[in-house]
Parts: C-alpha cells; structure tokens; sequence
C-alpha cells in the first residue's frame, strides 16, 4: 500500500485481520471519500482494460461496485440509476448495434 493509502472495500481489513495481521486504516471524510472513490474507477478500469478473457467479469464487477458507491455519493440508489440508464437507452439507444461514428455528411 502506497504512504498516501487507498480506498479499499469494507471487509478488507477484516480480511487482514483474519490472517493475523493488523490494518492501518481511517475513514476518509465526504470530500476526501469523493475523489479517492473517481481514482478507484479510473483504477478499476485500467484494471479491466488490462484483463484477460477470463479476469474481465471479475474487473467489471469491481468497476460496477465504484460505480454503485460513486451513485450512493451522490444520493442515488441503484435503482434510480438503472431508470436513468434505461432512460437513456430509451432516448439513445445502447451500444448493441456496434455503431461507430465517423463524422456527417
């Protein structure tokens, strides 16, 4: 772990502690909480992009639990954020379809 810490997941040190060591830890304030939440997403991504075939399912659902706590940060349950993502489809379609734009006309 770097000098500056990370955010980790809840029960990581009650993992450590499991394994007979004792974490260094602190609860990190809203603003604080807020910006080290935006790098675990930009890490978890990088994380997924670097994933294998089978590691990638694994680096999604971590990229989707930031996601989640990133919402819940901004008072937003997960189900208003699958209304909004389906809203959203709705109006502008998914990326099923594989479409890639390259300009008009």
């Amino acid at each position: 772990m770097t000098s500056d810490g990370k955010l980790v997941r809840d029960r990581i040190p009650e993992i450590v502690r499991a394994h007979g060591e004792e974490p260094n830890t602190y609860q990190a304030g809203p603003d604080e909480y807020r910006r080290r939440l935006r790098a675990k997403l930009t890490e978890e991504v990088g994380e997924f992009l670097e994933a294998g075939q089978e590691q990638a399912i694994e680096e999604l659902a971590d990229v989707l639990e930031v996601v989640y706590a990133l919402a819940a940060d901004l008072g937003v349950d997960r189900v208003r954020l699958e209304q909004v993502r389906e809203e959203k489809a709705e109006q502008r379609g998914g990326f099923t379809e594989r479409i890639v734009w390259t300009g008009v006309g």
